[in-house]
């Protein structure tokens, strides 16, 4: 059975799937037959970057999928070591090659990197190569509210997506709400807590007791009742369709519950000192 997965959409319209692959870790032969096994499922999301090493294997899973390009999302991150006008450029044009296709659908900065005093000149890199038709949308990942407002005041651009880490332990409210305010979609990632031991939460497994479900479709269920995507990470099929599965509705009683495990903004990564290369 095929998945039916809901969507958002862009700020320009375009729908995104709240449901996606991550696929930190899958590389080579495994890792492209993942991919293949969730794009044919219905998966219609997928998220790399340059820094996991697994764009050719991503690129391949399309292909051994059977699933059309053009019904793919594919997002790729730009490392920080490849922050700066030609570097940038060189860097997307690197993950075209790797992934084996001519544009790419999401370009993320992977994170702002201050000390480098690259990152405005990085967006805008970005905006150009949209502008070019090389990228569709834009985006950055784990930026701050005010690291937000630095690119628009240099470009007048706001970012398409802002992935960050978020979970029932890290509910991140205040960034959602800036995000929601400039039409930046919000995108999960660490959506099981794992760091957080989300999964150990007695709250989380007295819900899904409660509806009768694995306690990882409940922490993916409140991420997308919140318009977030998601984008939970697994090279097992069975797992992959659990994954995008919600045949079960959360109350406000499971809610409740469920914000008394927020560890607050302070337990984020802080990307003014936590920098990736």
């Amino acid at each position: 059975m095929t998945l039916t997965i809901p969507t958002i959409n862009f700020a320009d319209g375009t729908p995104v799937p709240l449901v996606g692959l991550g696929t930190y870790c899958l590389q080579g032969n495994p890792g492209a037959d993942a991919v293949a096994a969730a794009l044919q499922q219905g998966y219609r999301l997928l998220d790399t970057a340059a820094q996991y090493n697994n764009e050719t294997a991503v690129g391949e899973g399309i292909r051994r999928s059977g699933v059309a390009r053009d019904e793919v999302l594919i997002t790729t991150k730009v490392a920080g070591g490849s922050h700066g006008r030609a570097a940038t450029r060189t860097a997307v044009d690197e993950s075209r090659r790797r992934l084996g296709v001519d544009t790419i659908d999401i370009v993320l900065i992977h994170w702002p990197n201050p000390s480098r005093g690259l990152t405005v000149e990085t967006w805008a890199t970005l905006v150009q190569l949209k502008e070019e038709g090389v990228i569709t949308h834009i985006g950055v990942s784990n930026f701050r509210p005010e690291q937000l407002t630095e690119l628009h005041d240099a470009t007048g651009v706001w970012p398409a997506m802002n992935q960050i880490q978020l979970s029932p332990a890290l509910a991140r409210t205040e960034a959602v709400r800036f995000h929601a305010e400039h039409g930046i979609v919000t995108e999960a990632w660490g959506p099981l807590g794992t760091r957080e031991g989300l999964l150990d939460q007695l709250v989380v497994h007295k819900i899904a007791g409660k509806h009768g479900v694995d306690p990882r479709q409940v922490v993916l269920k409140w991420i997308v009742d919140r318009g977030i995507v998601v984008i939970p990470k697994s090279k097992d099929p069975q797992r992959q369709a659990s994954n995008a599965t919600f045949n079960f509705e959360l109350d406000d009683d499971d809610r409740a519950l469920l914000a008394t495990i927020d560890l607050g903004e302070e337990h984020a990564w802080d990307s003014r000192e936590h920098e990736e290369w």
